[in-house]
């Protein structure tokens, strides 16, 4: 009878070890779960930059359920001194990815305001983003590979990061977004490592307007989805409006809201489900 006891025990602690060492399993999952892991924390390899970025790519809970269903994608942008893993911390990703049917991709950005630096090759990121990233995703996830399903948006630094891609690229990306962007770097000299990315201010005050999303505006034409927004007491509030006020004068359509709130996280996951949400519906209008 002991020996049977002593058996049993010791299956018990078994199958307790293998849910507990299986790679690969969330804390959310167990090892008798049949359901994969949702997210992927990748390394893509950059030609332009001589190196890999980490990216953080979130699928949709119905992803696994479907063998052959593809999907819309949303790339999210992480802001100054920040990296890949910001939004995936902070924000229940995986619950709106799948709520919305989504993948949501998170790129790092190191800095770099997510356009090609002049003056350093090593942080080429509007080619990294617009172009290596874009086509890594649609390589090797199950992705409706077209601009009308393609989004970008972000915060802070990655707000203009988002609009300097969507804005320079089109074709690439039918819907955009910016939260708390900073939309004009030129009254920030000295500040975030710009100058490192553009070479100083007082001797390359050309380049940074040239590379400051609100000097993109005379550029633009009617064709994409633009969801902006800042908090009222935000540093980049008085950019913010200014851009608004060149899209409308330039005659393009957007949506821009000013709500209470500051440079901050709280603002920032509450603005990322209004993206979201218009993103989704987008998605849903669109004709391929």
């Amino acid at each position: 009878m002991k020996k049977n006891r002593f058996n049993y025990l010791s299956l018990i602690a078994a199958l307790l070890l293998c849910c507990f060492m299986v790679p690969g399993v969330s804390a959310q999952q167990s090892c008798c779960d049949a359901a994969p892991v949702q997210v992927d924390t990748i390394a893509v390899a950059s030609a332009a930059m001589s190196r890999s970025i980490k990216t953080v790519v979130v699928l949709p809970e119905q992803y696994f359920n479907t063998s052959g269903t593809r999907y819309p994608v949303m790339y999210l942008l992480h802001g100054a001194y920040g990296d890949y893993t910001n939004w995936p911390a902070k924000a229940p990703l995986d619950s709106l990815a799948s709520l919305y049917g989504m993948i949501i991709v998170c790129p790092d950005g190191q800095d770099s305001w997510y356009f090609d630096s002049p003056v350093d090759p090593a942080f080429r990121f509007e080619t990294f983003i617009s172009s290596e990233l874009v086509n890594y995703i649609d390589s090797h996830y199950r992705t409706i590979a077209h601009r009308s399903r393609r989004a970008i948006t972000g915060l802070s630094m990655g707000g203009h990061g988002a609009l300097w891609n969507a804005w320079r690229h089109p074709d690439v990306f039918g819907s955009c977004g910016s939260m708390s962007g900073g939309v004009d770097i030129v009254p920030f000299p000295g500040r975030w490592h710009i100058a490192d990315r553009l070479g100083d201010y007082d001797t390359h005050k050309q380049v940074w307007e040239q590379h400051s999303v609100i000097s993109l505006v005379p550029t633009l034409t009617p064709g994409q989805n633009i969801i902006i927004d800042d908090g009222l007491n935000d540093i980049f509030i008085k950019e913010n409006n200014r851009l608004h006020e060149a899209l409308l004068q330039r005659g393009i359509d957007h949506d821009y809201t000013v709500r209470p709130g500051s440079h901050s996280w709280d603002y920032w996951l509450n603005s990322l489900e209004y993206h979201v949400l218009f993103f989704s519906k987008a998605f849903a209008r669109a004709q391929l």
